[in-house]
Formats: structure tokens, C-alpha cells, sequence
């Protein structure tokens, strides 16, 4: 049995994703030391797929503190979505309702390389390969992250391991629990290889369920079908889900590109939740740790990221000018901007689906007026938003993250 090494740093990380990754990037150039633990090995966390729109606030974040190199050169910027509504396309330009703020299409895995890389260069590689099994004594003078053969003891420990990681349960019950909703549906995800680019983010409200089709490189697309909930991804065959992806996406025509191919395919699970403080003594908590989205509306790793700049710039404070008031305010502010982007996804998704749906089988659709009432309310509140006004506009600077706010790090802090 090999010893257990213990290693003393400012900061211990629990979770090398998107969260995890930005505030240490971030602290280590701020001159505070850090010290990231990650359960997966190395590869693995690079071959996690998962989100890839970086709002503008982002994007503009990374590029200022020089982390946005490769993203610059090979993510595809996108300002434009379109819904399809009783055979209708309504297109709406969101960059030009949010003064030219756009999306960018960047793969999280690739965000994930580019930062682990940083930190590689910076001599403070992550611990792959090392679940944390407890955050103990978090409201103590030295809290520890523990694992099977390493133990960090830290000034202050931050929980970016997600909702099911050890540092949500290092929280009170009634805090950790926080509030939450299950959504009556569930989508179904599946990587797609296309003959061309998708051109944008594709919406389609049918009477037999929601279905979209999201860009994510030159010849990847990411598809998604509601089904029923808790439905089994292995009641879905290849067949199905292109036969439901063409039903659902006609009204696109021949716009859409071509399914070569389809990768395996996963069920997302529609949940959301949010923790009822992120901090817990000198246990902090940041992106899925504090809070899941659905994917609707792109909200989760933008959060995270943006739980991170704001996590780096209170703990910069605290450590190099003594000042402890921003790290007071965490708590509040992220609980702030957490509920905004729930509310924000669970608008969307009551947009984008209809309550009568039926997305159990492929049969025409029964004719059901109440489910066209309810089409017709969809494609109203559509025309609203692509028609010039305050709703469009409104929304288009919440979809693409434009009213948000990420702190700048001081001068002196950063290198």
C-alpha cells in the first residue's frame, strides 16, 4: 500500500472541468497557489463531449487574460437561430438585436485542453486519476480535500466537481438540496456527422415533440429529440432517430446538411437545480456543483466559467489585499446570476415545447386542437421575438449572455 502523500496549498480544486480549470488558471497567475484533484484520468477528460456555444461575455473574458489563442483561430462564430412552427422559419439575428454580441462554437472538450495545457506550462499539472472521497472540516481553519492516496490540506477548498461530486455533499442537508424541478420530458442527444457545416442553431416545435439541430465543428452536429421521461436510449435504433429528426425538422427543407452517420446516442436527463448558498465556512462551490441547467438556451458552461472569474477575483482580493468583502458577497451575487439563467432556460423551454406532444412513437399526429391552439400561442410569441421590439431584444441579449457580468482581475493581479 502506498503512503499518503499530504500537500499543503492556498487553494485546492475539486474538478478539473470548465470551473475548475478557469480559477486556476486564473489564481496561479494572481500568484496564489492552487492544487487541482480530478477523479477521471487525463484522457477521459478530454474525450468528454459535452457543451459548445461560448457566450460573448465568455469568449471576451478568456481572450483578455490570453486564453483564447486556439478558440480564436478555429472556433466558428454564430448570431443567428431559427425556429421551426407549423411549417413556418422564422429567422431571428440575435447579434444584431445585442449590439453584434454573437455566440462561438468551440467544443467544452477543447476549452478543457487548451486550459489543462496552461497548466501543464504553469508546473501545476492536475492530480487525474483522484477522486475525492471527502471536503472535511470546511468551516475549520484548514479544510482538506482527501483522497485514496493524497490529501490536500487548504486555506480554502472550492467544489467544481458537479452536482453529484463529494463537495455538494460536504454541504448542511438543507443547504445542499437547495430547490429543484423534473421536467415531464427528456431529451435525447446524439452526435451527427454531417457533409457540411449547419449553418445555425435550428428550433423545431412539432406536435411530436421538440427536436434541434446545434453546429459544433465543420462536419459534427449535435442533434436533439424530446422523448418521453425517463425514456431508454436503446428504445431509440438509428432508424428512429433519423426518421423522427427528419419528421420533426421538414419544415428546414433542404437547408439542413446531410446525416452521414450517427454516434451513439444518450438521454439527457431534464433537471434543474440550484444549491441554497455555494459556500459552506471556507468550502466554496462553482458551476454543476452549485447549480444544473438544462441545455436549453446554452446557460450551464458559460455559468461555470463565470462562477469562476467571479470566485477568482473575490479569492485575489482576500489573499493579496486582505479585502473580504467580495468574498462575502459571492454567495448572493451567483445565486443572483444562477436563477437568472434558470429562468431564463426554463422559459425557452416552455417555448420550444408543446404540452400535448407525443413523442412516444412515429405515427402521424392525431388531429388535436388543442395542440394546435397551443402551436398557434408558439409561433405568436415567436413573431414577437423576431419582429423589432423590447421582447426580442430582451431576449436576444439573455440567449447570448450579453447583460451579464463577468469581473475584470485587477492589473497588478494578473501577469
Amino acid at each position: 500500500m502506498s503512503a499518503v502523500r499530504r500537500l499543503r496549498t492556498q487553494v485546492g480544486i475539486v474538478g478539473a472541468g470548465p470551473a475548475g480549470l478557469v480559477l486556476g488558471v486564473l489564481l496561479l497567475r494572481a500568484g496564489i497557489d492552487v492544487r487541482i484533484v480530478e477523479r477521471l484520468p487525463r484522457e477521459e477528460v478530454l474525450a468528454r463531449a459535452r457543451a459548445g456555444l461560448l457566450e460573448d461575455r465568455v469568449v471576451r473574458f478568456l481572450h483578455e487574460h490570453g486564453l483564447a489563442g486556439r478558440l480564436a483561430k478555429e472556433a466558428v462564430r454564430h448570431g443567428r437561430c431559427d425556429f421551426l412552427c407549423l411549417g413556418r422559419r422564422l429567422r431571428f439575428d440575435y447579434a444584431e438585436r445585442a449590439g453584434g454580441a454573437q455566440h462561438w462554437v468551440y467544443p467544452q472538450q477543447e476549452l478543457v485542453r487548451d486550459l489543462i495545457e496552461v497548466l501543464e506550462a504553469e508546473g501545476r499539472t492536475p492530480y487525474f486519476g483522484q477522486p475525492a472521497s471527502a471536503v472535511v472540516d470546511a468551516t475549520g481553519r484548514r479544510p482538506r480535500v482527501e483522497c485514496a492516496d493524497l490529501v490536500l490540506e487548504c486555506d480554502v477548498v472550492v467544489g467544481a466537481d458537479g452536482w453529484q461530486g463529494v463537495s455538494r455533499r460536504a454541504l448542511p442537508a438543507d443547504v445542499r438540496e437547495g430547490v429543484g424541478r423534473r421536467y415531464p420530458h427528456d431529451w435525447l442527444t446524439v452526435l451527427a456527422e454531417v457533409d457540411r457545416p449547419v449553418e445555425c442553431v435550428l428550433y423545431a416545435i412539432h406536435e411530436r415533440g421538440f427536436a434541434a439541430i446545434v453546429p459544433r465543428t465543420e462536419n459534427l452536429a449535435r442533434l436533439y429529440l424530446q422523448v418521453p421521461r425517463d425514456e431508454d436510449p436503446a428504445a431509440w435504433p438509428e432508424e428512429r432517430i433519423r426518421e423522427q429528426a427528419r419528421l420533426r425538422l421538414a419544415a428546414a427543407g433542404s437547408s439542413l446538411p446531410r446525416i452521414t452517420a450517427l454516434r451513439p446516442a444518450d438521454a439527457l436527463r431534464m433537471r434543474s437545480s440550484v444549491v441554497s448558498a455555494p459556500r459552506h465556512g471556507r468550502l466554496f462551490l462553482a458551476g454543476d456543483a452549485a447549480h444544473i441547467l438544462t441545455p436549453c438556451g446554452a446557460k450551464g458552461m458559460n455559468l461555470a466559467v463565470a462562477d469562476a472569474a467571479d470566485l477568482a477575483d473575490s479569492l485575489v482580493r482576500q489573499f493579496r489585499d486582505g479585502d473580504p468583502v467580495p468574498l462575502a458577497g459571492y454567495p448572493e451575487r451567483r445565486l443572483h446570476e444562477a436563477w437568472r439563467a434558470q429562468e431564463f432556460s426554463d422559459a425557452l423551454l416552455h417555448l420550444l415545447h408543446l404540452p400535448h406532444a407525443d413523442p412516444a412513437d412515429g405515427r402521424p399526429a392525431p388531429a388535436d386542437p388543442a395542440g394546435r391552439f397551443e402551436a398557434q400561442l408558439r409561433l405568436e410569441r415567436i413573431r414577437r421575438l423576431v419582429e423589432p421590439g423590447p421582447a426580442g431584444t430582451a431576449f436576444a441579449h439573455g440567449y447570448v449572455g450579453s447583460s451579464a457580468w463577468l469581473p475584470p482581475l485587477p492589473g497588478p493581479h494578473a501577469r
